[in-house]
């Protein structure tokens, strides 16, 4: 961790009762802006300190949380991918919840909201209803979701090992995550890592993503939110970069004047974990400077 970078751990409570488990990265000056990361699918917030340290460093203060059914939220490895009662619409919502809180804490600050995976497909979700609640929106290892979702049985778990299939044989069943293999070794030893959703999770997430490719709910989203996707061309949810550029083109035809793509050759879904994982900060701090308003 940086000299002169603080964590702090803490619960926040959604409206259902659910208890986010939650971390706020800080540095010893004042914050410009909000940083909000938002993880994937069988992961934990833990594993984005190294980006947190990268944000702080760039003048943000950084919030995260574990998604229900994920990390310290979860509670026990029994719970791993069981979004619970509140299902994906919960899941959803709780970027709200952790919005408010920071916006609380912060409340002359701009806002960044950074989804990766399926936080990402959270994020997509999340801006049909709230874009005037954030200024910037970052997409990592995203996809179009409708059209990965068609793929995708409603009645089975997700598999991630799954994805790994473009990679056969490969050393591990994760090596579709990152080209660099110490990345992989830490996601395979994570005994928070490694899970998809369970059945009921699997068709609440596909059910509870309408409206993200109708171009009507779309242009529901202003005009000028910007909007950054990040992602590999090997990456097998961007389908070679093809269901990236869609993603993009869908919101520039909803009238969304400000979506930047970066297309990164041969890397994988991790960006933030892939070998060219400083060129890939670099650009999203580069990016952030330039939209977000000044404080």
């Amino acid at each position: 961790m940086m000299q002169g970078m603080h964590e702090s751990t803490f619960t926040l409570t959604a409206p259902d009762g659910t208890e986010l488990a939650s971390t706020r990265w800080s540095g010893s000056t004042d914050p410009r802006f909000i940083a909000q990361i938002a993880h994937g699918m069988g992961e934990h917030m833990a594993r984005y300190a190294r980006l947190a340290e990268a944000l702080v460093g760039a003048g943000a203060v950084v919030y995260t949380h574990d998604h229900r059914g994920h990390g310290r939220t979860a509670g026990s490895p029994e719970l791993h991918g069981n979004l619970g009662a509140g299902g994906w619409g919960g899941l959803v919502a709780d970027l709200g919840v952790v919005s408010t809180h920071a916006r609380s804490e912060h409340p002359d600050l701009p806002l960044v909201i950074i989804g990766h995976s399926m936080g990402s497909f959270a994020l997509q979700r999340y801006l049909l209803d709230h874009s005037d609640r954030l200024d910037a929106a970052v997409l990592s290892g995203s996809t179009a979701v409708d059209i990965v979702a068609a793929g995708i049985d409603p009645t089975q778990e997700v598999d991630l090992s799954a994805f790994n299939a473009p990679f056969e044989p490969a050393r591990t069943e994760y090596d579709w995550l990152s080209r660099d293999p110490d990345e992989v070794d830490a996601y395979v030893a994570d005994p928070m890592c490694g899970f998809g959703l369970d059945a009921a999770g699997a068709a609440s997430m596909i059910e509870g993503m309408d409206g993200v490719a109708d171009p009507d709910r779309l242009r529901g989203i202003r005009s000028d939110l910007p909007i950054l996707l990040l992602s590999g061309d090997g990456d097998p949810l961007a389908g070679g970069g093809q269901l990236i550029t869609l993603v993009a083109d869908r919101y520039r035809e909803a009238g969304i004047t400000e979506v930047s793509v970066h297309l990164y050759p041969e890397a994988r879904h991790e960006v933030f974990n892939e070998t060219n994982r400083d060129e890939i900060t670099a650009d999203l701090l580069s990016w952030l400077e330039r939209v977000l308003p000044g404080k």
